[in-house]
């Protein structure tokens, strides 16, 4: 039986979705097994299979439409990962770092662009584009890094935070600037924010009204089809709402993840979701590398690699400067300032806009902007490698150890974990995971430095002196964790901690009972002598495998915890 045309097959874009089926199953393992990003794969597949090159796609429009639900399932994840209370102790990086950067790049870049002949309005439409850096590119390298959490990552994604919102003034501004009639321009802009603001005013109100009583509901029929359904209704429905507004489809996915990472259904939400959003930003990726016109690239080859240089040095340059005046370390500023150098996914949009819709921009000039971020976003994850390497220059050993430095600002209700070794480790490990901001203070200049050079916010200094205890937020903290083999260190801290912060809840790992009833004399909230616990764990599996009766092990274990260890000490 002969195989069918293409032009006869009556579902449409079957073709195209085969073809980026097939791509995931070959390029994200081949990939994973070399240690490189896979992003790197979908871009090189997309620019093979594009319209300039073997032209299996040619509707590169259509495909991207779709590719950018991609960006908004990680937008929707990312909020679930957050809190309103963390992204409120966020605001200094959000509206200081991230206004900043978005300043002083779009004034250099769009200086530049006017300096070589751009009208003003082009010259501000290319700073601005420029300006912003690709929130699909950094944020899912910082995933797949296990960085997020990370002072560079919590930087990193404040700026990005910003940019997104920022989009907003620019898509307003477009029309602004192409208005002949500027009588009404200030009006039409207040209108145009009151018009946004109310509408994130009502969804986060109905939000919290709705989502969590809808999801209630939604869970009792205990049908994981309708459960999925549910999480993409809210997704998209929310992201429709904002678009409505004249927002972006990415802030109304960052709202919904926000108010349902405040409900009990968040980790459920974030696994069923998680392929759709792995699928759609591969799909993304490889939209963009559609997007390369190689034609243009060999005729323009040394103007682009000048241009393509200059933004990454400019935006670089820019980044680390900001970031260390906003007190972080170089190495992280040197990460923040790699990680955000290239331009970004909303260049295509606003650029295209400002091209076809607007006239702001000579189509020559936009077809070149247009292949500059798209060429700037490839190398996004070579400028990651590399800021990762230029980090290791300047590790502790480069700087002074006699005391901590101070940290961001931006942390609240974090955890001070003092002493980093095996059990302050996995500790750590587990905050990471469940998204709770930590500090760590180790002795041990080694690990310190080795802690540093992987991003983790470690840093050498001692938990029992009050001035380092102040730099890393201990009168914003929540919890303190002590880990420390020393007894007598461990009492050290305790005592100083409570003198200056009597409601900083302090939990401390004991070496035994006596040690446990000194920290508790102390102050301690809570303590846990670990032998004596792993004992009773042990205790429990050994009573489990005579068939003593399960009620009975509780009950026994929870009298010898309640008498503070007292009865094994009197036995």
């Amino acid at each position: 039986m002969d195989a069918p045309e293409l032009n006869t097959i009556p579902i449409p874009y079957l073709f195209e979705t085969v073809a980026f089926l097939l791509t995931v199953v070959i390029i994200v393992p081949l990939f994973k097994r070399i240690n490189v990003s896979p992003i790197l794969g979908y871009l090189a597949i997309g620019a093979l299979i594009g319209p300039h090159s073997l032209s299996i796609v040619s509707n590169v429009e259509d495909v991207s439409h779709v590719a950018e639900l991609g960006i908004v399932f990680l937008l929707f994840t990312i909020g679930l990962e957050l809190s309103f209370e963390r992204l409120r102790s966020y605001r200094r990086l959000i509206f200081g770092l991230g206004a900043a950067q978005v300043t002083a790049s779009t004034c250099a870049i769009g200086g530049i662009a006017y300096y070589w002949g751009n009208s003003p309005e082009a010259a501000l439409i290319i700073g601005l584009c420029l300006a912003l850096s690709s929130t699909a590119m950094v944020m899912q390298l910082l995933t797949e890094r296990d960085e997020i959490t990370t002072s560079h990552g919590r930087a990193s994604f404040s700026v990005l935070l910003f940019q997104d919102l920022a989009v907003v003034p620019i898509l307003i501004l477009l029309p602004v600037l192409a208005a002949e009639n500027n009588e009404t321009i200030w009006l039409d802009l207040g209108f145009s924010l009151l018009k946004a603001v109310i509408a994130i005013g009502v969804i986060l109100l109905l939000g919290r009204l709705v989502f969590k009583r809808l999801f209630h509901i939604v869970a009792k029929t205990r049908n994981v089809d309708v459960f999925t359904a549910m999480i993409l209704l809210s997704v998209l429905a929310t992201s429709l709402l904002t678009a409505y507004a004249g927002l972006s489809l990415t802030l109304g996915a960052f709202l919904a993840g926000l108010l349902l990472a405040e409900t009990e259904f968040r980790h459920q939400i974030e696994s069923e979701v998680m392929p759709f959003k792995g699928l759609l930003l591969g799909l993304f990726f490889m939209s963009v590398g559609m997007m390369l016109d190689f034609s243009l690239v060999i005729d323009q080859a040394g103007l682009l690699i000048l241009a393509l240089i200059g933004l990454i040095i400019l935006k670089s340059i820019i980044g680390i400067a900001l970031a260390r005046f906003f007190g972080l370390q170089m190495q992280d500023a040197l990460r923040v300032g790699l990680y955000l150098s290239e331009a970004g996914e909303f260049a295509f949009v606003l650029i295209g806009q400002a091209m076809t819709v607007y006239n702001l921009i000579p189509v020559e000039i936009g077809q070149f902007m247009v292949i500059l971020a798209g060429l700037s976003m490839v190398l996004t994850p070579l400028l990651v490698y590399l800021a990762g390497q230029l980090s290791k220059q300047f590790s502790p050993q480069d700087q002074s150890l006699s005391s901590v430095k101070i940290i961001d600002g931006s942390l609240n209700n974090h955890v001070i974990i003092a002493g980093y070794g095996r059990v302050g480790k996995t500790v750590a490990s587990i905050l990471k995971q469940q998204s709770v901001d930590y500090v760590a203070l180790d002795l041990n200049a080694d690990s310190v430095r080795h802690c540093q050079v992987s991003g983790e916010p470690v840093y050498y200094g001692d938990a029992a002196r009050a001035d380092e205890l102040k730099q890393i937020g201990a009168d914003r903290a929540k919890v303190m964790l002590i880990t420390l083999d020393e007894p007598l260190a461990a009492l050290r801290i305790v005592q100083a901690v409570k003198e200056l912060w009597p409601g900083l809840t302090i939990l401390v790992r004991a070496r035994d009972a006596e040690h446990s009833a000194e920290l508790y004399r102390h102050g301690a909230d809570a303590v846990m002598p670990e032998t004596i616990e792993a004992s009773l764990q042990l205790a429990s599996m050994v009573l489990e495998r005579v068939d003593t009766d399960e009620e009975a092990i509780s009950e026994c274990l929870n009298k010898i915890r309640e008498s503070g260890y007292q009865q094994i000490n009197a036995s």
